[in-house]
């Protein structure tokens, strides 16, 4: 096994959405607001449907301002098998032609959030809930002294409110949000520039996953798609089949990662 792959990462680099916190009963709401806002209230008795839809449909969804598309989608006929297969091509369509601009869009998002928050913050707070063992496992590593990153698409205000309410205190300069404005890829970058050799990364988006990989200068972080997340199952046995430690700089050190795995100690996370 190469040094990459050494048995405990000297940083660890997390997702929020998907990977610390499941937020899908509040995107749908916030989604829904959204599509009030910008579209005709949509027929009452769709609503179930489009919420069962839109949980199936999260893993194509990268940021915020997506996701009230992903209700129109449903609204104007488009099936789920059609939205996973072509999303980009689906979302770029409506953007040209609605003439809309996904930065009002999320400041939309943004900003019904912020009400909602500061309206009701126990409500907001009550549609979101942290997968099993993970305040346990993010208290440890703060504990130990191990340096954890949280690298995100969600606004930095929203991350800190959720983990202040179960008494995590991140550290400062250790929490990339939206806004930073700038891509994961890039604050990994930045992060070995500081001088971590031995990032491990956990994320539950393939594509991103993907779009770090073809960065060679990032080879020697280590990939982890997290089972539990926002993906698909298909997308799981993409990762699956990937022979471990394999001689290829483009497999070697993706791999899937469950719920048991992170909440274990890192010797358990390289293990098929």
């Amino acid at each position: 096994m190469s040094n990459q792959q050494s048995l405990k990462p000297d940083a660890l680099a997390l997702d929020f959405d998907g990977v610390i916190c499941n937020g899908l009963r509040e995107y749908f709401q916030i989604s829904l607001k959204a599509y009030r806002q910008i579209w005709s209230d949509p027929p009452e008795d769709s609503l179930p449907e489009w919420e069962a839809s839109f949980g199936r449909l999260r893993p194509v969804v990268e940021t915020g301002w997506e996701m009230p598309l992903v209700l129109r989608a449903l609204s104007q006929g488009w099936g789920e098998a059609e939205i996973l297969l072509s999303w980009p091509t689906i979302r770029a369509q409506f953007v040209a032609q609605e003439n809309l601009d996904w930065r009002d869009i999320g400041h939309q998002v943004d900003d019904l959030r912020d009400r909602w928050i500061n309206a009701d913050l126990e409500g907001w707070l009550a549609l979101h809930s942290f997968y099993p063992g993970v305040v346990a496992q993010l208290s440890h590593w703060l504990n130990e002294a191990l340096p954890v990153f949280i690298i995100t698409t969600k606004e930095s205000r929203f991350v800190k409110a959720l983990l202040s309410q179960v008494g995590i205190f991140l550290p400062p300069d250790t929490l990339f949000g939206k806004d930073c404005k700038q891509p994961k890829a890039v604050t990994l970058g930045q992060l070995q520039a500081q001088g971590y050799s031995n990032i491990w990364f956990v994320e539950d988006r393939l594509a991103t996953l993907a779009t770090i990989q073809a960065q060679p200068e990032l080879s020697p972080v280590t990939l982890f798609l997290a089972d539990w997340g926002y993906n698909t199952e298909d997308e799981r046995q993409k990762v699956m089949a990937i022979a471990p430690y394999s001689e290829s700089a483009a497999a070697s050190f993706l791999h899937l990662i469950s719920l048991t795995q992170f909440s274990s100690g890192f010797e358990d996370w390289l293990k098929s």
